[in-house]
């Protein structure tokens, strides 16, 4: 089974909408300029849109002054329709998407953020009774442990797609509630950034969920989920499960018959490993509905607490590959000065691109697609 998801997050390139301030600077490591794209662009329907939406604002439950303070400064992003329009379906399956979540690099990084922040994560566990390392697997999916934020401005994103219409509804209720966010004093316009498409902070809050679940954990009068310290966003995340039907002490699952906790068993990936899922499985999922996704954060819990590597073999795949091909070939280009961009058996764009440039180099189709002959060819 393929794995099908739109690209609205940040920390992984292959999921989808995730759940889901006090005026901390967004300036985090990491944060790169604004594609131009995504600055503020002259258009008049949009400026329309907007002054037709001020005069019905009141009508949220908005002032005036929220309104004008939101706005200002913000405007129409041409880049945020592209990426909207122009989603293409990621398709991967579930080795390959496990292959991401649950990297050598997130799983130690994930290891060294739970050691930084082990009080704030137990202290969560107790409070809200969801295991502390499945709340760092989420906050490692969704933003690299805070290194992906995103710095997109919500205001001028989710008014932008509001005003597009494909999705216009939701994303108007996404602004009303960014604006809500503001009124309340969570957070500064000019703070509050998040994905293309308004996914927010250290764990990926659209505004709605935010005003749904986010807590104030620091008892600083804010919620804060877009700061350095990643303490509200985690909170947030853990109340996030907890009302969602997590149940303390429950495990989320585990590979069929490896003696873990007993559940319903799925096979996402024919000719992969079955797993033996609980309801902890299923709050997961209320994240985001993905079995993919539930796996690989249940997966990467578990490698963050120390566990080892998934044990499981999967099939080649329809080029006939193992992951252990891929990588061959992957090492095999670098070597021979075609960047792959990481060897991790991931076929992505790195990849087909060196591929490309190491068949133009012997005069040969230019395909980019990987194949056993390939890999031979490269000794």
């Amino acid at each position: 089974m393929n794995i099908s998801r739109r690209n609205f997050g940040l920390g992984l390139g292959v999921l989808g909408l995730s759940a889901c301030g006090n005026g901390a600077a967004m300036s985090f490591s990491g944060a790169a300029p604004l594609d131009a794209d995504l600055r503020p662009a002259a258009n008049p329907g949009y400026d329309a849109w907007v002054e037709a939406f001020r005069a019905r604002a009141s009508g949220y439950g908005l002032s005036d002054a929220t309104v004008s303070a939101g706005f200002r400064g913000a405007g129409y992003l041409p880049g945020v329709v592209t990426r909207d329009r122009n989603q293409t379906e990621s398709s991967r399956t579930l080795e390959d998407y496990l292959s991401i979540s649950v990297s050598d690099e997130r799983v130690a990084k994930g290891r060294a953020a739970f050691a930084r922040e082990r009080g704030t994560l137990n202290a969560l566990q107790d409070r809200y009774g969801v295991d502390a390392a499945i709340i760092a697997a989420i906050w490692g999916v969704e933003s690299l442990y805070g290194e992906r934020r995103g710095n997109v401005p919500v205001v001028s994103a989710t008014s932008t797609l509001a005003y597009d219409g494909r999705r216009g509804a939701f994303f108007e209720q996404q602004l009303v509630a960014a604006l809500k966010i503001v009124q309340a004093g969570d957070a500064a316009p000019s703070n509050m950034t998040g994905s293309w498409a308004g996914a927010m902070g250290h764990t990926q809050f659209i505004p709605t969920t935010y005003l749904a679940y986010a807590v104030d954990f620091t008892g600083d009068g804010r919620r804060d989920i877009w700061s350095e310290a990643p303490t509200d966003a985690l909170a947030s995340t853990a109340n996030y499960l907890a009302r969602s039907g997590w149940s303390r002490g429950l495990r989320w699952g585990g590979v069929a018959g490896s003696g873990g906790s007993g559940g319903r068993v799925i096979q996402p990936q024919a000719g992969g490993p079955s797993f033996a899922v609980t309801g902890n499985f299923n709050a997961i999922k209320r994240y985001n509905n993905s079995d993919a996704y539930a796996l690989g954060v249940g997966l990467l819990a578990d490698r963050i607490a120390g566990g080892g590597p998934l044990q499981a073999s999967f099939p080649p795949d329809a080029n006939g590959m193992t992951k252990a091909d891929r990588i061959a070939l992957q090492k095999r280009l670098t070597a021979r000065g075609f960047d792959t961009g990481g060897s991790d058996g991931v076929i992505g764009k790195k990849t087909e691109a060196a591929i490309r440039a190491y068949q133009a180099s012997r005069g040969l189709p230019e395909t980019g697609l990987p194949s056993l002959e390939l890999l031979r060819s490269l000794g």
